[in-house]
Formats: structure tokens, sequence, C-alpha cells
């Protein structure tokens, strides 16, 4: 059993350190907010939605439409994402962001990272004064090529964490 109990406690202290090692991972300047707080962090599964247009060169492609998705707190709905970016949670209160930085997903399937800039908030609850939203650790959500018939949409499963930050 010390055999067991040995590769039981390398697997704590392996899993430990890699743990320590994301958390001191820096953002991508891009995206980070030096200098704010963060009020909030939540989990969102959902899907990107795109629509088959005309590109600039007029063949079809897909272009993104929309984002719809549940915003989620230790595995509980506690809001949604949808277009605008909007994000609500359920205390009613709820932002809308401008995009103001991005950076790469973690492969090619993967959305970027964004850095969003609130544009105007509602309610009193906890996304109140809320002034960046951060989205990171992205896992697909892109689409991309050709498509044959105009007007046609298709959505692509992705998850991502929503990060609400205040200036301190």
């Amino acid at each position: 059993m010390p055999y067991l109990r040995n590769i039981a406690l390398a697997a704590f202290v392996l899993s430990a350190s890699v743990l320590a090692a994301t958390a001191q991972t820096p953002l991508p300047e891009a995206v980070a907010a030096p200098g704010e707080t963060v009020v909030l962090t939540l989990h969102a599964e959902g899907a990107q939605i795109y629509e088959c247009k005309a590109a600039a060169d007029g063949k079809l492609a897909w272009a993104f439409r929309e984002p719809t998705a549940t915003l989620l707190l230790d595995g509980k709905t506690v809001g949604r994402h949808y277009a605008g970016p909007n994000w609500e949670h359920i205390d009613s209160s709820a932002v809308v962001g401008k995009a103001a930085g991005n950076a790469p997903g973690a492969t090619a399937d993967d959305i970027p990272w964004l850095k969003l800039t609130v544009t105007s908030g509602r309610g009193t609850g906890i996304l109140s004064g809320v002034t960046t939203v951060q989205r990171i650790n992205t896992a697909g959500g892109k689409l991309e090529g050709a498509c044959d018939k105009a007007g046609s949409y298709r959505n692509a499963p992705y998850s991502a964490d929503y990060v609400f930050l205040r200036k301190s």
C-alpha cells in the first residue's frame, strides 16, 4: 500500500503545481485589465451563431451573427449571454460590451479571447459598476469556410469563462 500512497501523493503534488502555474500565467496583454478588480467569473456554455453571406470577394462564407449561451456558477444557471453582446444575471443586473482587444484561442478551432469595454449597464445587482468583461479559456465556437445557401444559419458550440471587472 505504500506504493499507492506514493502515487497518490505524487499526483496531488503534480496537480497542485499545475494549478499554481495556471493561476500565475498572465493574460495576453491585449485582453489584460491592469488595475481592475474581479467582481465575478462565470462559465458559459452555448453556441456562436453564423449566417451564410456573400463575402467581400462575392463568394458565400460563414459570417458571425451572434452568441447565445447560458452563464453558470458552480454548475448552476445564473444568467445568459446574447447578441449585443449582453450579459444578464438572474438578479436583473446586466451589461453590454464593445470589443477592445483580442488574443488567439488555444487552438485553431477556438474563438479568440476578448477584452470588452462595458458601454452600458442596468440594475443594481452584481454586474452594476462592471467596467470590463474578459472572455478567456475559450473552446470551440469557430466556423469558417464556404457555405452554399445565402441566409442559412449554423451553430458552432463553444464554452468560455467570462470575467467581470471594475476599476479599483
